[in-house]
């Protein structure tokens, strides 16, 4: 008995074997992960820590260096690099293969929070971790531009609506906003001011530091009543009154009493230019030559590119609806274009293919009968090919497409 023997016996069960073949092959097409190559995800988690106006040697030394110390007791990681730069540090590890990146992801959450007690006093907030494929580059860019705003004031208004509801959508890995950065009051001392009044730089950074300290200040008991005492901070604004914005602005510190000579108080504004600004000036971003605030969007390891993107379009009238009306959101690269297109090419080549190839075997075997028996094998072969990728994990992607392709010649 041979192997085709079986089949041959029983046509009604092959005809259905077949059937149910070709169906399973079109609904793990249907749901393959598209990609341009195929998928090399490597279990890679990034730390990053930002510290406004620290130097590198600073974060080098403060941040990143207590960091790894906690980092590196995390089981399974192959390699640990990290960078600093002029307020920020990013700390990147890569697991084992066999690695779960989400078991993983909460021993790196574990280690951060062990790590606070390490940290500089001055880091407003833990370092955050995101799962990412460091060699996938961002799979859409959107352009946030204004007619009135400057991108500091976008960046202050968009950067919790977009990057949190952007990091929601299914398959994105990791959001980035460049271009701009969150408001800030700076403070450029004059040096022969100093001098003539006799004030040292740190004179006007304790006075600051102390003036922005939000703490609490007491309270006032007495005849049956107790009274909460606020004071109005300059990095606060005044909590009793509504009105005062919770931002500081830079009226709210050139008032600021930094010294006392001769009786006499010295302010801020005297030693000093106080501006309002943003926390770092070195960074610009550009659409269509104007200033712009820019988000990266980037995909989970093994998340399909296709829906990722589709999903992050469908999510862009909402935010254009949340967005103040003088903020335009914009597409300003899709990733996604060209990968459908030379996947619609390869799909357009392999259906050539398959037709050749019946017309070939048509053109010798020169009978109908003996011509549908290999176009129906071809086809199922094909589809059968597509669920077997999809239970695989494969992807569909100009490679196996091609490989497809090639194996349909193989017929003739």
């Amino acid at each position: 008995m041979n192997l085709s023997e079986p089949f041959i016996r029983r046509p009604v069960a092959t005809v259905l074997l077949t059937i149910g073949l070709a169906l399973a092959g079109i609904a793990g097409f249907m749901v393959l992960p598209v990609s341009p190559l195929p998928q090399v995800d490597y279990p890679v988690i990034s730390v990053s820590a930002s510290l406004p106006g620290a130097s590198p040697e600073t974060m080098a030394t403060s941040v990143a260096t207590p960091l790894e110390r906690r980092l590196g007791t995390i089981a399974g990681v192959n390699e640990m690099t990290s960078s600093s730069g002029v307020g920020s540090s990013r700390v990147t590890l890569q697991f084992e293969l066999n690695r779960n990146i989400d078991a993983a992801a909460r021993e790196v959450q574990a280690a951060i929070n062990a790590s606070r007690a390490d940290l500089p006093s001055t880091l407003r907030s833990n370092p955050t971790y995101r799962k990412a494929n460091p060699s996938d580059a961002p799979v859409i860019i959107l352009a946030l531009t204004s007619n009135t705003k400057t991108p500091g004031q976008i960046y202050d208004s968009v950067s919790n609506i977009v990057q949190q509801k952007l990091a929601q959508v299914k398959g994105v890995g990791d959001v980035e906003i460049g271009g701009g950065s969150m408001p800030a009051v700076r403070v450029d001392l004059l040096p022969f001011a100093l001098n003539r009044y006799g004030v040292s730089s740190e004179d006007i950074r304790a006075a600051i530091q102390a003036s922005s300290a939000n703490r609490p200040k007491g309270t006032i008991e007495g005849d049956g009543r107790r009274l909460q005492i606020y004071t109005g901070s300059g990095a606060r604004g005044d909590p009793a009154n509504s009105n005062t914005p919770a931002r500081a602005m830079a009226v709210d510190y050139r008032g600021l009493v930094v010294a006392w000579r001769n009786g006499s108080a010295i302010r801020l504004g005297d030693v000093a230019e106080v501006s309002d600004s943003v926390e770092n000036v070195n960074t610009l971003g550009l659409f269509n030559g104007e200033p712009a605030v820019i988000v990266l969007v980037t995909r989970q390891p093994g998340a399909n590119i296709i829906e990722t993107v589709d999903s992050v379009r469908a999510l862009l009238p909402e935010l254009q609806d949340q967005l103040p009306s003088d903020v335009r959101l914009q597409v300003a690269s899709d990733r996604t274009n060209s990968i459908r297109s030379s996947l619609q090419e390869v799909e357009l080549t392999l259906i050539i293919s398959v037709v050749l190839v019946v017309l070939v075997v048509s053109a010798f075997l020169r009978s109908l009968r003996a011509t549908f028996i290999p176009a129906v094998a071809t086809v199922v072969s094909l589809l059968g090919t597509f669920g077997a990728m999809y239970l695989m994990g494969f992807s569909l992607n100009n490679l196996s497409l091609m490989a497809l392709t090639v194996a349909t010649g193989f017929v003739v």
